[in-house]
């Protein structure tokens, strides 16, 4: 017999799957316990990796958003493919992710659809707060936008982290309503995924949470790196080729017969002068001077070392003037050609393709001549530019013309 004060099965059923909206704590549809899975370093350290890389992710969205942006609070569980229905409830917005260096492998953003429309209306010069829920084709261009400035930042951070280079190709962004089969193709295709939960508050607009999820192996790899980096193969240094000394044949010994077929080799005669002159050339590529190439003693040229001239104090003074001579530094993202009519018809959250893909490097301009390429970097609040590769000088005479 049940009492008044004691809780019926269905009442204890309804407590634990809770009442609320916030779908991503409920841990009844998880698979089993992360633990089985991922130890405790595991998760601490995948939620470390999650917190460097999406933290200049936030300083990224902040510039575009113009609102203050925190990605923080990352939680770590694992999850089945197949019960991502009951984890996603809600439409959603996915952004796919593949590496193209650094990492093989791929992660998809997921955001509520909600909170993906209040930063398309940022996007587009809104105040988001009228932001409709449904997205159209231009609305998903702005939150593609700017989840591509975020994971190119987070890419940026991952190099850093993992130190070598970390690219990602241009995202990719549809709409997740699991229920109704839609967008199902952009969910990796194995089982067991790792889902790590941010915090996401943009302003006074969202407070919600943005999920990342990567294939169980591939964080595992990425934890095992971390850890354990590849160190860089040692090519083993070559021995030089010692060659013997030609033999000194003493009184009385002769050089060997020549054969049969070949006439015999008159020895230069070298009358003594003061002059040096030049040894003359053969004809013999076997014969070098009278001796065979065989019995040539090979030394390695000793050559003698040459200074820089010492600028005198007039040369010095002219050329410290040309370090004070001011250059236009520009950082070009890209070019594109529009007519009269395009350009009249901008308004203001207008978006100009340009001709350059997501994540190329940008050209860097000195006097609007290209010196270098670079990548573009978040550093605070400004954006930088990091050099990685010089135009050599050749390239640079061509650029003069």
């Amino acid at each position: 017999m049940m009492s008044d004060d004691m809780l019926s099965q269905e009442e204890i059923d309804a407590l634990l799957k809770g009442t609320g909206n916030d779908e991503e704590t409920a841990a009844f549809d998880s698979v089993g316990s992360v633990e089985e899975y991922l130890d405790a370093f595991e998760q601490d350290t995948l939620g470390e990796i999650g917190n460097i890389s999406f933290g200049s992710s936030a300083t990224a969205l902040s510039s575009l958003l113009n609102q203050k942006v925190e990605i923080t609070t990352p939680t770590v569980t694992v999850v089945e493919k197949s019960k991502l229905k009951d984890e996603f409830p809600h439409p959603y917005a996915a952004i796919e992710v593949e590496y193209t260096e650094g990492f093989s492998g791929a992660n998809l953003l997921v955001i509520h659809q909600n909170d993906a429309a209040i930063i398309a209306d940022l996007m587009l010069g809104g105040s988001g707060l009228d932001a409709a829920p449904d997205l159209g084709e231009l609305q998903l261009s702005a939150v593609q936008e700017a989840m591509n400035q975020m994971m190119g930042s987070a890419a940026t951070s991952m190099s850093t982290i993992f130190n070598k280079k970390v690219d990602i190709s241009p995202p990719s962004i549809s709409l997740l309503n699991l229920h109704e089969g839609e967008g199902e193709e952009s969910i990796p295709e194995q089982e067991l995924l790792i889902k790590i939960s941010f915090r996401l508050t943009v302003g006074d607009l969202i407070d919600s949470n943005i999920m990342q999820l990567i294939p169980l192996q591939f964080g595992k790899q990425l934890v095992a790196e971390l850890m354990n980096p590849p160190q860089p193969e040692e090519k083993p240094a070559q021995q030089p080729i010692q060659q013997a000394p030609a033999p000194q044949m003493s009184e009385g010994q002769h050089s060997p017969p020549q054969p049969a077929n070949q006439p015999p080799v008159q020895q230069p005669v070298y009358a003594e002068s003061s002059m040096s002159m030049p040894a003359r050339p053969t004809s013999d590529p076997m014969h070098i001077g009278g001796h065979s190439a065989a019995q040539a003693n090979v030394e390695t040229a000793v050559f003698s070392s040459f200074q820089s001239p010492q600028l005198g104090e007039q040369e010095a003074r002219n050329l410290n003037m040309l370090f004070d001579i001011p250059l236009q530094v520009t950082v070009e993202l890209g070019r594109t050609n529009r007519n009269v009519k395009d350009i009249l018809e901008l308004t203001a959250g207008s978006i100009i393709e340009l001709d350059k893909l997501a994540g190329e490097p940008v050209d860097v301009l000195v006097n609007n001549r290209l010196v270098a390429k670079g990548e573009v970097v978040v550093i605070e609040e400004n954006f930088g530019v990091r050099i990685t590769n010089i135009a050599s000088p050749a390239d640079r005479l061509k650029n003069l013309n």
